[in-house]
């Protein structure tokens, strides 16, 4: 380990002297940004430059002032001044990977999950405000494909991908992401705790959240593109599980579940739809609230065609955000019924507050949100 240079103080008081700490790299000075815009709903939409061009597929809120966002050809944002500001990079060596999920831990901290068959499956994750990434899983099996993953705590996480011969390879790790090991092998499936896959069912890597971590152990999984779209759950990360069927419209390679959110351990809602038809009005929401054992149908959303991603809005209580190809909706009512909050494309939202939230989507786009 590196330690910083010695002072002549710490020569006197060597003990007082840590371990040395990179600094963190400047934030670019303030954008010039265009003043907010007054949503339908009430809220405040505020477009912010992200400097990436390509579209951005996730995004993860740590606080009110340090997001992280990730998407196509390798590419990563992060702001620690709310968005007033954000720095891009492209991780080394991973230019062609679509990073479909996020998740920040702090300024400095970050995972990044790319999705795609065999190799283009990794996660990496930067200690140091992403100037290195550690390349820390890569997928060996050319026809599995992982799609999104959620952590517990700064240490403890899950990743989920589409099945591989009716068994779902799930990972967790326990130790910073030292290990992702399977929960369910392929190669022995008798063997896997997690449910068997029914023909075809996997996961859509849409927003990065068809997986839903709650409390200290509970996990969901949303599924679909098979003849079955479900809900997976597993009290106790990843030791057993259980399935739940659900009124979403499923049964086609394009239908089914795309992100799950959850406000406490009872009460959550699943979004999806037919992500093959930008117009067509299928089941798109539904809710629970008994912790996932049974599902409703919930309210249409405002916009179009599927809805790709969702999230609860911490301190507003049952207020609730979806965003898809066709827009972006508010519920206020845990899902039940929706008011429209903007009419741009979205792939994926986060939520630190009702003060800052985050909307995520296709050039890069990033619109900060307030209640």
């Amino acid at each position: 380990m590196r330690t910083s240079p010695l002072t002549a103080a710490c020569l006197l008081a060597l003990a007082a002297c840590g371990p040395y700490q990179a600094p963190l790299p400047p934030s670019p000075p303030a954008d010039t940004l265009p003043p907010p815009r007054v949503a339908p709903s009430g809220a405040s939409l505020q477009e912010q430059k992200s400097k990436v061009l390509g579209r951005l597929q996730a995004v993860s809120a740590v606080n009110e002032k340090v997001v992280w966002a990730s998407g196509t050809g390798g590419s990563f944002t992060v702001t620690t001044n709310g968005g007033a500001s954000w720095r891009s990079g492209v991780v080394a060596g991973a230019d062609s990977l679509e990073f479909r999920d996020v998740h920040g831990v702090d300024e400095k901290t970050a995972y990044l999950l790319s999705s795609g068959n065999g190799t283009a499956s990794r996660i990496y994750k930067t200690t140091d405000a992403g100037q290195n990434w550690q390349l820390q899983f890569i997928n060996r099996d050319s026809t599995a494909f992982y799609d999104c993953f959620a952590f517990w705590d700064p240490l403890a996480g899950i990743a989920f991908s589409d099945n591989v011969g009716g068994t779902f390879p799930v990972r967790v790790t326990t130790d910073g992401g030292l290990d992702w090991h399977l929960l369910s092998d392929p190669a022995n499936p008798g063997k896997s705790p997690v449910p068997a896959a029914t023909s075809g069912e996997g996961a859509f890597a849409a927003s990065g959240t068809c997986v839903a971590t709650v409390g200290k152990n509970a996990a969901y999984i949303a599924t679909g593109a098979g003849t079955r779209s479900r809900i997976l759950f597993t009290p106790d990360r990843g030791r057993t599980w259980s399935s739940f069927d659900t009124p979403m419209v499923q049964g086609s390679a394009t239908t089914g579940h795309t992100g799950i959110a959850f406000r406490d351990a009872q009460v959550g809602v699943a979004v999806g739809g037919d992500i093959g038809d930008a117009r067509r009005a299928t089941e798109r929401v539904i809710i629970t609230a008994n912790g996932g054992r049974s599902w409703a149908a919930g309210g249409q959303p405002t916009f179009a065609g599927p809805a790709y991603g969702v999230a609860y809005v911490p301190g507003a209580r049952g207020t609730v955000v979806a965003v898809g190809p066709g827009g972006a909706s508010v519920s206020r009512d845990d899902g039940r019924t929706w008011a429209a909050l903007d009419s741009l494309s979205y792939w994926s939202v986060t939520f630190a507050s009702a003060r800052a939230g985050w909307m995520v989507g296709p050039t890069g786009r990033i619109t900060r949100v307030a209640f």
